[in-house]
């Protein structure tokens, strides 16, 4: 079993806490496009598996892993006259406007993943340019040696394609690179890369949902470094 060496992290209900962070973000989007296009949010709710008036999100909702595109191609066919990229472009610039909760406080964990010595990389299916922003507000994009987000040309996840990238680039091997994320594709592609997985609670998911694609299921990020500690030394 070869040590940890990388952390690779999923972004939404990883790093930051999912249905506190794109709650609102989900209704914000939902409600000013059915409003311009005169239908009901529920109905653009339904079709991304949001509920709008209890704020819930189905445990399959798009929105939770899917790249935006998808997302978008499901809202399409009720808003007439949209554009596929006008409406990516309105997600993006929204998702970098979001209202962001830290799953745990995030710079003094980074630090010392940095301590440790550890290379630090970033896969999402939102926008790369998004997800920089996110990480700037939450003052750690520092210590980010490689951000990839769907339209960094490396692919989407379950895809294990940006993950290899992330490989490649620390000149590491998969198998020494931990995946950690909140979702069945995070951990999917974790295990087609080759790469131990680490599934965290802080996502829409639950441990049982989670727990056959995962080498460990913990509360969250912060319990990583005891874990890192205890998996090198066994």
């Amino acid at each position: 079993m070869s040590a940890i060496r990388g952390l690779l992290f999923d972004k939404d209900g990883t790093l930051f806490d999912f249905r506190a962070t794109w709650g609102a973000w989900s209704r914000r989007l939902l409600v000013n496009l059915a409003e311009e296009a005169g239908v009901a949010p529920e109905v653009l709710g339904r079709a991304v598996g949001y509920d709008i008036a209890t704020g819930a999100f189905a445990s399959d909702s798009a929105v939770i892993a899917h790249p935006v595109p998808e997302i978008a191609a499901l809202l399409l066919p009720h808003l007439p006259g949209m554009a596929p990229d006008a409406l990516v472009a309105r997600m993006n610039a929204l998702s970098a406007e979001a209202e962001l909760v830290p799953a745990v406080p995030l710079p003094p964990l980074f630090e010392r993943f940095r301590a440790m010595g550890l290379k630090i990389g970033l896969v999402t299916n939102d926008g790369e340019e998004p997800a920089r922003a996110h990480l700037a507000w939450a003052g750690v994009e520092r210590h980010f040696d490689f951000i990839a987000g769907f339209d960094s040309g490396h692919g989407a996840k379950p895809q294990p394609g940006p993950l290899l990238a992330f490989a490649r680039a620390m000149g590491l091997p998969p198998a020494s690179i931990a995946m950690i994320g909140d979702s069945r594709h995070d951990l999917l592609a974790g295990r087609a890369a080759g790469m131990p997985t680490v599934a965290v609670l802080t996502g829409v998911a639950e441990a049982a949902e989670l727990a056959s694609v995962a080498d460990a299921v913990l509360p969250d990020i912060g319990h990583l470094p005891d874990w890192i500690a205890a998996r090198d030394a066994a």
